[in-house]
């Protein structure tokens, strides 16, 4: 008995809460239950989702019709007794969708395209023998309706319109003439169906509409579900039924869509983003000034081109305003200067393109000139005149030509036509060349340089490159990674004296500032550049490098030369023309030592190979010229670059689009490099 006793005594103080032992382990092991709890707790993260930029689903609705107009032959067998005007009815509505709307954009796009029911009954009408009548149709479409959607108050409310597009599907009707009240006893005729005759097989119209998405899914679902009831509203206009009479549908359409489609998940997008990282980095070019720059002289075709069935100078040209002329002068063109040499075509078209605002001005400074103006088109002689009096009436009203300076003619060729008789290939281009207005001189002031007759070209104009910066002179901060990583960035730059300059803010991944911007009028300086970005999650990250910046100087040194001669259409004798401008304008420009490069191109028309030859002729005659009048002088000193392009219109110097491109790419360019010193 008293063994049993310990037995129970000792049980009692083992479940004794006051015995160590039990109590340490009994902590012990409610602590690690709370650490699992809490592990389990912080383990079960709660995923949530972005808003879908995509959405598919359906959608379904009722389709409200009216009816207006006439209708009453049915078709070619079936002409009821009475005309039908007015009606309207209900139809089924459904089809597939289609929606994209970025979640931080207020619009978006959308596509439906699915049955489109518009069946109806017609108003009841009477016919001559007082019975009643009923018609009704079943007509219906396979519609395709691409809309955009816009969410003016970037809520869940949205607006949509966009075009409807309709094939008939279903074109069945069914008439029933009624039984004449005052013959109650009379058999009921029986009902007529059949299909309407000319009925549309297409047809375009329009749509506008409203919605608004009530969200069926949290933003812990990937796939979410939008549930979008919607009412739009297609008006009577393009939404006629028949090619016949003047039946027309009104249609207000009533439903609801089901859309759904899969989020991004934010938090990871969130660390993908900062995970990222910018690589920053600054290249400052030493800026060392070059020893030369060009001159160039750019030949000034004597054509003014025309557009097809106008007389009217096309806008392409540059007409200047009487206010304008004060402050235009020739040599202003220098304002067009060259910032590098593969800019020439547009200078050379700057320059064609002022040809009359040019013109103008040197009739302006040489009273006693004058011009003919002749006019060319294959239509008339009054059309081209016509085109002739556009120009004179430019040069009177705007530049204050005496109009007593200026003749103008119309004939149905130019003195020096593209297209030749028996002509057949390419006959559109050359045509588009030959409608034009020639400018006629004897003034040698408006005439280049040994040059007399009506066929003379214009003086060439003169273009001494004024040197800016170019964009490799230019200071580059490059912060790669930016734009996906940053949401901004500007910059700190902080010089000797601990100035500090601040440029920005930045999206991109590189910036160019001009070294001018930063040093001002310093020739060179160092500099610590500090790049202060904010990431898309609002962390701020501070780079710092050093810099040393020099300053773009411009070359010292005025001695390239440019120049250009042009040819008419597929001659390469035309160099006659300009023999004695090459041997005593271009021969004393060349010094001791330099290399003069020639090339030779050609206009699209015509055959490659043919062209290319061309090409290559014509430099040669300038080759041929020079080389003979360095001769005579004791001179064998000049290298000469001779090559022929042809049509290759990588090489082109102008584009073959217009006729005065076509026109200028009949060309040798002549480029006099001196040697190096």
């Amino acid at each position: 008995m008293d063994n049993i006793n310990n037995f129970k005594k000792g049980l009692r103080l083992a479940w004794s809460p006051n015995n160590l032992p039990l109590k340490s382990l009994l902590v012990v092991s409610l602590t690690w239950l709370s650490a699992q709890t809490t592990v389990q707790a912080q383990e079960v993260q709660v995923v949530k989702y972005a808003k879908p930029s995509w959405y598919f689903g359906v959608a379904g609705g009722a389709n409200f019709n009216f009816y207006e107009g006439s209708t009453n032959q049915l078709n070619a067998s079936f002409t009821p007794p009475a005309t039908f005007h007015e009606g309207n009815g209900t139809g089924l509505f459904i089809a597939p969708l289609l929606e994209y709307r970025p979640a931080t954009s207020r619009w978006g796009v959308m596509l439906q395209a699915g049955f489109d029911s518009r069946k109806g009954s017609f108003d009841q009408v009477l016919t001559a023998c007082d019975c009643p009548a009923d018609l009704k149709t079943d007509l219906s479409y396979i519609t395709v309706e691409p809309s955009v959607r816009f969410a003016p108050f970037k809520s869940n409310f949205y607006l949509y319109g966009g075009p409807r597009l309709a094939f008939n599907l279903d074109k069945s009707f069914t008439y029933q003439l009624g039984i004449n009240p005052a013959f109650p006893d009379q058999a009921p005729s029986p009902a007529v169906t059949g299909e309407f005759s000319e009925i549309e097989k297409t047809i375009l119209s329009m749509q506008i509409g409203a919605g608004y998405d009530i969200p069926l899914s949290s933003d812990s679902n990937k796939t979410q579900f939008v549930l979008s009831p919607f009412v739009s509203f297609q008006p009577y206009f393009g939404q006629n039924p028949r090619a016949t009479e003047t039946w027309n549908i009104t249609t207000i359409r009533a439903g609801v869509a089901l859309k759904f489609g899969q989020g991004q998940n934010i938090q990871q997008a969130t660390d993908m983003v900062k995970d990222r990282e910018v690589e920053f980095s600054v290249n400052s070019p030493s800026n060392v000034p070059g020893e030369r720059r060009m001159t160039e002289i750019f030949p000034l075709r004597n054509y003014v081109f025309f557009n097809e069935g106008s007389t009217e100078i096309p806008n392409r040209y540059v007409l200047l305003t009487t206010n304008q002329v004060k402050d235009f002068k020739e040599d202003q063109l220098e304002t067009f200067a060259p910032k590098n040499l593969s800019d020439r075509s547009k200078r050379q078209m700057t320059v064609y393109y002022n040809v009359l605002n040019i013109l103008g001005d040197r009739m302006q400074k040489n009273p006693s000139s004058t011009i003919t103006l002749v006019g060319s088109s294959n239509n008339d002689n009054t059309d081209g005149l016509a085109m002739a009096e556009s120009v004179k009436t430019y040069l009177v009203n705007v530049f204050a030509i005496n109009p007593t300076r200026i003749t103008t003619k119309g004939q149905s060729k130019p003195n020096i036509p593209s297209e030749q008789p028996g002509g057949t290939l390419e006959l559109v281009l050359l045509r588009e060349g030959d409608r034009r207005v020639s400018i006629e001189s004897n003034s040698a002031d408006l005439l280049m340089e040994f040059q007399s007759g009506p066929d003379a070209p214009l003086k060439p104009v003169q273009i001494t490159a004024s040197q800016e910066a170019p964009l490799e002179s230019y200071v580059t901060f490059n912060n790669k990674g930016a734009g996906e990583a940053l949401s901004s960035w500007s910059l700190q730059i902080t010089d000797e004296q601990g100035k500090i300059q601040s440029f920005g803010p930045y999206t991109q991944d590189e910036v160019s500032i001009p070294g001018k911007a930063i040093l001002g009028s310093r020739p060179e300086g160092d500099y610590k550049v500090k790049m202060i970005g904010q990431t898309k999650s609002g962390k701020i990250i501070e780079k710092e490098t050093p810099v040393h910046v020099t300053l773009w100087t411009p070359a010292k040194m005025e001695e390239g030369m440019r120049y250009s001669i042009i040819y008419e259409f597929n001659n390469s004798k035309a160099i006659s023309l300009y023999e004695k401008y090459l041997t005593e304008v271009v021969t004393p420009k060349i010094p001791v030592g330099a290399t003069v490069i020639i090339k030779g191109h050609t206009d699209i028309i015509g055959e490659e190979v043919y062209n290319q030859d061309l090409s290559l002729a014509r430099a040669n005659d300038v080759k041929t010229i020079l080389q003979s009048s360095l001769a005579k002088a004791g001179r064998n000193d000049v290298k000469f670059d001779v090559s022929g392009y042809g049509e290759n219109e990588n090489n082109s110097p102008f584009d073959n689009k217009t006729p005065e491109e076509r026109f200028y790419n009949r060309t040798v360019i002549i480029d006099i490099i001196p040697a190096v010193k």
